[in-house]
């Protein structure tokens, strides 16, 4: 892969806003390996940061969101601020008239998630989110799997993920494990299981590998069930301590066959010795998934040029959000709650 993409006719002008540590893998996805994009801006409310990426990409830093909407050059907005800013960006972009890319979660509540779909339909912009599991080539195959028939009706289902380390709890918001993290399984789960609605949700959690954070709520262990409509009995589990490396994998089982997805390995290679069998891993999401997220934002402005909906939309992002708030609730009064159609919660009978 060259270091800048081939130059096309008419590439889509993208800002990106928020400078953080997933908002710089997605400036250097978007300015190096996008053909379609063509990275023009970088915004964040911390100037110093706007301006170190910026003159990193040879682009121009403006750390001021609403001039940065208000530039005429800017055709669409990729949204990876700190998440409870999301939903209000996605707004005040939609109604500057800016196709959105944003990453998960949208939103942390489901009226700022109806508001924000609302918002693009009313401007008819695009509206993407970042769920790139999606992309990730194993991920798609055993889809197309599960949507050809190949393991008969779903019946039992895993998806988890295991990160290498906790480096600062006192940094991580409440709820993070479900809001940010295992969103990502609850997404997989509901695309694996394709037509099927989420309708129980059973939360347990618990903070094992930062116990002292236990009462400021930070959770960094958990495990949740997902009772669909169809039948299916899914999980969903995260950790915060895999020392071995960045660990995804996901199970679709059913009545005539299985699909799996996931390894840790970073290539084929295994070295044995005396000791036993040794194999690299990947130790992070830009470095499992950096394939996926580069074709996530081949689907996005694919999406912007040919003015259709994008194959990850705000609804997506909406379901998963619904069995995340199911989660927390379930937390919260320590039992099963089930989930209406339109999403909201309540107590299981």
């Amino acid at each position: 892969m060259s270091s800048s993409p081939a130059a096309v006719a008419d590439p889509v002008r993208v800002a990106l806003i928020g400078a953080g540590r997933i908002g710089t893998s997605h400036a250097q996805t978007l300015a190096r390996r996008v053909t379609g994009a063509q990275l023009v801006a970088v915004s964040d409310p911390r100037p110093e940061a706007a301006r170190a990426l910026a003159d990193l990409l040879g682009v121009r830093a403006q750390p001021d969101v609403h001039q940065l909407l208000g530039d005429p050059e800017v055709e669409a907005v990729v949204i990876s601020a700190a998440s409870e800013a999301h939903a209000d960006l996605i707004v005040t972009a939609a109604e500057a008239g800016k196709a959105i890319f944003c990453e998960k979660p949208m939103a942390q509540h489901l009226e700022d998630a109806d508001r924000a779909i609302g918002a693009a339909r009313s401007a008819g912009v695009c509206l993407q989110v970042g769920f790139n599991r999606r992309f990730d080539r194993s991920f798609a195959a055993a889809r197309k799997v599960v949507l050809d028939g190949g393991i008969g009706t779903p019946q039992l289902m895993r998806s988890l993920t295991r990160d290498p380390g906790l480096a600062n709890p006192a940094g991580v918001p409440l709820w993070t494990v479900f809001l940010q993290t295992l969103i990502h399984d609850f997404d997989m789960l509901l695309w694996l299981n394709p037509g099927a609605q989420p309708v129980q949700v059973y939360a347990a959690a618990d903070a094992l590998v930062a116990p002292a954070f236990r009462e400021a709520g930070l959770l960094d262990t958990a495990v949740v069930t997902i009772r669909f409509d169809n039948g299916a009995i899914a999980t969903a589990e995260a950790s915060f301590s895999a020392s071995y490396g960045y660990d995804v994998r996901g199970e679709v089982f059913g009545s005539a066959g299985m699909v799996t997805i996931g390894d840790t390995a970073r290539t084929s290679m295994v070295y044995h010795d005396a000791r036993g069998l040794h194999a690299q891993t990947t130790r992070g999401d830009v470095e499992l998934f950096l394939d996926a997220y580069t074709a996530e934002f081949d689907e996005f402005v694919s999406a912007v040029r040919d003015k259709r909906d994008p194959s990850v939309t705000g609804h997506d992002a909406r379901r998963a959000l619904t069995v995340a708030l199911g989660a927390i609730e379930s937390m919260r009064r320590g039992r099963p709650v089930e989930l209406a159609d339109d999403g909201a919660v309540r107590a299981a009978r």
